[in-house]
């Protein structure tokens, strides 16, 4: 008899890989479609090639390897799209390919699969671009091909944007594909906890965190707008809500997914107040990525018998 031995934790449950992503791909939906409205066909193609190169490079690995072939399981076009989401639609082609093929070989296949990967893939494929290539990922144009200043270039001044928080919310402003509407992303989030796909911990402790910290050190005279305009911008909800619930990189205790959240919102006030890029989700999901470990050991529920943290009396 053939026995398989998953990654941990072993959380038994009714959902099946295929179907969770697949509500993901879903809940994305609403936020791309903003995206190719504003941006035209060319982010519908960035998304494709995202797409299309993560799943090539699974199935060529499982292949080349010998092992099963996982892209039936849809995990492949998540890390595709989440990626493109992340990238602005006048990134190269080739770069957007090279990105999904880092994110799959590198962060998730060499890793030992999906649920076995340290790092969120489609962040570490946006984060591997922006370190050889930070011009093609932080220079955003129109449709019209003129540049446009985003408004997290506005606050780094510091300044509120030129565009109202209303259009904020809306998606009516320059950025990447998938993180322009505020609106888009909550529509989203809110289908995937309607199917219990993630928990509000993560989101609410992650948005939470960004906005009392930056209610509180705000850099204007405006408080309240400045704490909006900080939540709107940039990929603080594509990250609170998609990126920061990816399963395999998220703590599994309750009580770890909120210091978890927590963590990455004061991450990304800090890397957007005194980082040499106006943005900080990228960096701060994947730092925290890294101390997963460490808070599910420290939080786990004590089994009896046991001292808190590990084994044995």
């Amino acid at each position: 008899m053939k026995l398989t031995v998953a990654s941990s934790p072993h959380i038994r449950g009714n959902f099946r890989t295929n179907r969770i992503m697949m509500d993901v791909v879903l809940a994305l939906l609403p936020a791309l479609a903003v995206g190719i409205w504003q941006f035209g066909l060319r982010a519908l193609a960035v998304t494709s090639i995202c797409i299309g190169a993560a799943i090539v490079t699974e199935w060529l690995y499982s292949v080349i390897t010998k092992n099963r072939n996982t892209v039936v399981d849809g995990s492949a076009i998540v890390t595709g799209l989440l990626l493109a989401m992340t990238l602005p639609h006048t990134v190269p082609y080739w770069q957007a390919a090279l990105g999904s093929v880092f994110a799959i070989a590198v962060v998730k296949c060499l890793c030992g699969g999906l649920g076995q990967n340290i790092f969120n893939p489609a962040l570490a494929g946006r984060a591997f671009l922006l370190l050889i290539w930070p011009v093609g990922l932080t220079r955003y144009t129109g449709v019209d091909g003129i540049t446009a200043a985003t408004p997290l270039h506005h606050m780094v001044m510091p300044a509120l944007p030129e565009e109202s928080v209303l259009d904020m919310f809306l998606g009516n402003c320059p950025g990447s594909i998938g993180e322009i509407s505020a609106l888009a992303l909550l529509i989203g989030g809110g289908y995937l906890l309607y199917r219990k796909v993630i928990s509000i911990r993560i989101p609410a402790a992650y948005l939470g965190a960004v906005a009392v910290l930056t209610l509180v050190f705000h850099k204007t005279d405006a408080p309240v707008a400045w704490m909006l305009y900080s939540l709107f911008s940039g990929g603080v909800m594509l990250g609170a809500i998609f990126m920061a619930t990816d399963y395999a990189t998220s703590p599994a205790t309750p009580v770890g997914q909120v210091i978890y959240g927590i963590g990455c919102g004061v991450l990304t006030v800090l890397f957007r107040y005194y980082g040499l890029f106006p943005e900080g989700v990228t960096y701060a999901i994947l730092i925290m990525n890294a101390f997963v470990w460490f808070i599910d050991r420290h939080t786990a529920m004590r089994r009896f018998g046991t001292k808190k943290g590990g084994t044995g009396k």
